[in-house]
């Protein structure tokens, strides 16, 4: 519990900070291939580790940047993930990547939001190609193509859409990993980032269990899930369960409660994700004493992770109106989490159209 009070009290600072900057734009001139992945490594298990030699072999003499997810060390679902960022990054950087550089808060924001700072991010580090895995479906196939054509694909309720055509793609609902293309294609178009042959799609990898991957780790068992991962994974988490490095599902139940029990209708409405409706149910059966009362008060959302990404905006209580500035100006510091060695170190500085880069809590392997 200290541990993960220490991050997210460290985080929060890092916030404002943030907040505070303005970021520096540099006129970047590089002959050098910048290829730019957004995973969370929660772990990095073989379906990442086979998305990055796909672009990497691609690409061989490019520099492989990962942004993995940074402050508050919750995911998209608002789950607290298995190790901390700067671990992730190390392993990141043992299997093959050149940089590892602090992506946006994920567990705070809607999804459109992180969406839109991850394109942002991507538009910063200068990036050449973005790989991404994909899940073979019917009419997948047809969307890839669209985006790589440099259309505006954009997912709407119950359907895909193409905006330059107006056409609709595909009807129904797509599943995680290809949702999140669509909704890169989207932000990217908002930005006006040009993206046209920029993807490089890669299908997913069958044999893969993050469910097995986790029960392994809170178990400390393996044996099941030794080819799932590579080597490192395995080594650092061993290294990590050893030293109760582990923050897997463990929250600020304290924060938590006080900002559930002891903040105004008013006061919970301006949270990220909140509205009036949601913090008069929590203030009317407040008291609350522990976090599985305080769910029960939670109405139902959008998604089946709706509770828990409410948790983790209640763990970290910042303003909607807060958060949107943040997102108007991001990222206004680049924060490198690690790298391979100082020559890479060199060519990305070169690269990126931000002048305001720090090493924090990087480990070098």
């Amino acid at each position: 519990m200290s541990q993960v009070r220490d991050i997210l009290k460290r985080d929060m600072k890092l916030f404002y900070d943030d907040f505070d900057s303005e970021s520096n734009i540099s006129d970047s001139s590089s002959d050098t291939i910048l290829v730019s992945d957004f995973t969370e490594y929660n772990p990095l298990h073989n379906g990442h580790f086979h998305c990055m030699k796909t672009a990497k072999g691609m690409f061989p003499e490019s520099l492989f940047v990962a942004i993995v997810p940074g402050l508050f060390e919750r995911s998209g679902r608002g789950i607290p993930y298995i190790l901390p960022r700067e671990v992730r990054a190390e392993i990141a950087i043992s299997v093959g990547a050149d940089i590892v550089v602090e992506g946006p808060p994920m567990g705070i924001m809607g999804s459109g939001q992180y969406s839109l700072c991850l394109c942002k991010m991507f538009q910063a580090l200068n990036t050449d190609y973005i790989p991404r895995g994909y899940k073979p479906v019917d009419g997948m196939d047809e969307i890839l193509k669209r985006i790589n054509m440099g259309h505006h694909i954009a997912s709407k309720p119950y359907k895909i859409v193409d905006k330059t055509t107006h056409e609709t793609l595909l009807k129904g609902k797509l599943e995680e990993d290809n949702y999140v293309i669509t909704s890169f294609s989207n932000s990217l178009s908002k930005i006006g980032f040009d993206y046209k042959d920029k993807f490089v799609f890669v299908e997913r990898i069958e044999g893969v269990s993050g469910t097995l991957i986790r029960e392994s780790i809170l178990k400390d068992n393996f044996d099941k899930v030794l080819g799932m991962m590579p080597p490192k994974t395995i080594e650092v988490l061993k290294r990590e369960i050893e030293n109760d490095g582990i923050i897997y599902g463990i929250r600020d139940e304290e924060a938590i409660l006080d900002t559930a029990n002891n903040y105004s209708v008013d006061e919970l409405s301006s949270l990220n994700m909140f509205n009036e409706k949601l913090a008069g149910n929590i203030i009317a059966n407040r008291p609350f004493d522990d976090l599985e009362t305080l769910e029960k008060s939670i109405l139902q959302g959008f998604s089946s992770h709706f509770k828990q990404r409410i948790l983790s905006i209640m763990e970290n209580p910042i303003p909607k109106k807060v958060i949107s500035q943040y997102i108007d100006n991001y990222p206004s510091n680049i924060r490198i989490l690690g790298y391979k060695d100082k020559k890479s170190l060199k060519k990305f500085k070169e690269k990126v159209r931000n002048e305001k880069i720090s090493l924090y809590g990087w480990r070098r392997t």
